[in-house]
């Protein structure tokens, strides 16, 4: 197997809040006998799972290295669910709104219409004003965070209520907590209830190498996943191809291989029928 495809299975334990807020999520899992399917519209992609689509309410890990459809992933996924009528948040802490909706245009998407009907909201977040408010609170509250994320920035507006969230990146987020690991589990750990509670699917994009042996930087996002889709821009042979694999995806039935990923003039599309390697 090529190097690009490598892993390891041992990940260093995690801290004690993170397994215990894992165990119930778990507990409600098992109360939930019957969970909604979202499909993603991305060609392909939904032909990966048994049940053709996402558990509503999933927070979902977007790893992968740079230029391997992350964010075209995420944003065609958003697209094609307000096409649908829904409403989607966008929350970028690197990229400026208007080189996103650029990209989209690219696409032939059609973003200013779905824009002008208060669908799709594009949010640009500092993720150093989190980490300051952050460590600011933990110091008047003696490491606790209050609940709601109250005196933080916000990061889902005031009185929009959405389908779907996509977070770019949380590795800006956590390169803003240098030196301040334990704040940084502590926010996220808290960031991933806020969305539990919202009950919105979210996607979370993640930086990592173009081998990665770790799927986000510190090893909590990939825990308190419901699930984690890698990404890869590896080299065959002599030539460099994209590929995708659900690496897990709780409370559902997947296909568990790594399948071709291509970008084309209209967004993403997978191929769950091919293989991208053969055995030597």
């Amino acid at each position: 197997m090529h190097n690009f495809l490598k892993r390891t299975e041992k990940e260093p334990p995690l801290e004690v809040t993170v397994k215990k807020l894992a165990k119930e999520r778990k507990k409600r899992e098992r109360e939930v006998e019957s969970p909604e399917w979202v499909k993603t519209g991305v060609p392909g992609f939904d032909d990966l799972i048994e049940e053709g689509g996402i558990p509503k309410g999933a927070n979902v890990l977007i790893s992968g290295g740079p230029g391997t459809g992350k964010t075209i992933f995420c944003l065609q996924t958003l697209y094609n669910a307000v096409r649908n009528g829904h409403k989607c948040l966008y929350i970028t802490f690197e990229e400026s709104p208007e080189r996103l909706k650029k990209h989209m245009r690219q696409f032939g998407w059609k973003i200013d219409t779905v824009e002008e009907n208060d669908l799709f909201v594009i949010k640009r977040l500092d993720p150093f004003s989190i980490a300051r408010a952050v460590e600011a609170l933990l110091a008047k509250a003696a490491g606790q965070l209050p609940m709601g994320m109250k005196g933080m920035p916000k990061v889902i507006p005031d009185g929009f209520n959405p389908y779907m969230i996509a977070m770019d990146s949380i590795s800006a987020l956590e390169s803003a907590f240098t030196g301040k690991p334990e704040s940084y589990r502590i926010y996220i750990e808290q960031l991933f209830r806020l969305f539990e509670m919202a009950g919105t699917m979210t996607f979370l994009i993640t930086e990592t190498e173009e081998a990665p042996k770790r799927y986000s930087r510190t090893g909590v996002e990939e825990f308190l996943a419901d699930g984690v889709f890698v990404f890869y821009y590896g080299k065959v042979r002599d030539i460099r191809l994209r590929a995708i694999e659900i690496l897990k995806l709780r409370g559902a039935k997947h296909v568990n291989k790594i399948v071709p990923l291509h970008i084309t003039n209209k967004g993403l599309e997978v191929f769950p029928g091919e293989r991208i390697f053969e055995v030597e």
